[in-house]
């Protein structure tokens, strides 16, 4: 049987939390990382979805990751809490860190929670989504490797660093901003090289500095800052607040995942939580909230324009696009994955989304 390439999202994540517990994860952290994988792929965050599976897998054999280690509190006040990830994985860390700011702003209405020694969290809204099921606010910003310059500079420096934000609504959509401080996420062009595709001009820079399109070229450059100066110092923020401040690597003393082999990568996170009802009734605001939305989406559209997002809103329609139609995967990665499979006896065409290969096969007979 053709190996299909369109998976079913449930299947897909319990294929993939079957093999995290296979390399030594425990069943319900290897259901968390499964988790926060799949919900970029549902999302269209693909840079970030189940193509990070085989990077996760390596950084574990290697000794990058350690899933044993035990997430701990080193500093504790009455809102504020630092957090040391001990090198698990980094949607654990983010997880369990989210939890302790969640808990703290229900006690005391705010909470700020810094975060070191922990890996790549995922996307954004994996925790925003989260906060927003509590009825809660959140910030949540990480820093990276470097992989942007600053501006004027030509070699890569400071992360695609993340900031999301999350607020919850009644009725409508709920707000949810998810965005890297580059142009675009260096995720992406690591799909598009896999892919063997060209970049849009102005996402990044070669070695040399000079703009291309080629992916490839890009990946050995540096990709380039939202808005230039002004997405630069927002990034620069970010990593004053999740890596200086908390003690995690910053600049270029976060590891690159793919390329530093001898040390951990020591990214930091920065949580802040804060709860509505030390504001207003949570009703109220959801209320006040809708109102908002409805009347954005209410103003008069420029030619050409059908309707108004507010940020998340496509991400909202494409996971459930794909909840109904399936998850649709680069046949690199697919193939990628099915070895993966084949190494711990795990069948990925079980994970095949049933009605887009009865399709195939009907196609196929006629």
């Amino acid at each position: 049987m053709t190996l299909p390439t369109r998976f079913d999202w449930h299947k897909l994540q319990q294929f993939c939390s079957e093999v995290f517990i296979n390399a030594g994860v425990s069943r319900e952290e290897a259901a968390l990382v499964s988790e926060s994988l799949i919900q970029a792929d549902l999302r269209g965050v693909d840079s970030h979805g189940v193509v990070r599976t085989s990077i996760y897998l390596k950084r574990i054999e290697q000794k990058m990751i350690d899933p044993k280690a035990r997430v701990t509190i080193e500093a504790e006040d009455d809102a504020i809490v630092l957090v040391n990830g001990n090198n698990n994985f980094g949607a654990i860390v983010g997880s369990k860190a989210l939890d302790i700011a969640l808990q703290k702003a229900k006690k005391k209405g705010a909470a700020i929670v810094g975060v070191k020694g922990s890996n790549h969290f995922g996307t954004g809204a994996f925790y925003a989504l989260k906060a927003i099921e509590k009825n809660m606010i959140v910030m949540v910003m990480s820093n990276a490797s470097q992989t942007m310059p600053p501006t004027g500079g030509v070699r890569p420096f400071i992360g695609t660093n993340p900031l999301a934000i999350g607020v919850p609504t009644g009725m409508e959509i709920p707000f949810i901003l998810d965005m890297a401080t580059s142009v675009v996420a260096r995720g992406k062009i690591i799909v598009a090289a896999q892919k063997g595709s060209d970049i849009p001009l102005g996402w990044a820079i070669d070695k040399e500095g000079n703009p291309t399109t080629d992916a490839k070229a890009a990946l050995e450059g540096s990709v380039l800052p939202v808005g230039g100066p002004k997405g630069y110092a927002i990034s620069m923020f970010i990593d004053i607040l999740a890596g200086v401040l908390t003690g995690a690597g910053f600049g270029k003393y976060v590891n690159n995942m793919y390329d530093n082999w001898e040390e951990p990568q020591n990214v930091g996170h920065f949580f802040v939580a804060i709860d509505i009802n030390r504001f207003m009734p949570i009703e109220v605001f959801k209320q006040r909230m809708d109102l908002y939305i409805r009347e954005i989406k209410a103003e008069p559209k420029a030619n050409g324009v059908n309707e108004i997002f507010i940020p998340g809103e496509i991400e909202y329609h494409r996971v459930n696009e794909r909840k109904n139609n399936g998850i649709e995967l680069p046949m690199t990665v697919a193939e990628e994955l099915s070895q993966i499979g084949k190494q711990y006896n795990i069948d990925l065409i079980q994970a095949a989304f049933i009605k887009h290969v009865n399709q195939d096969l009907k196609e196929a007979l006629n």
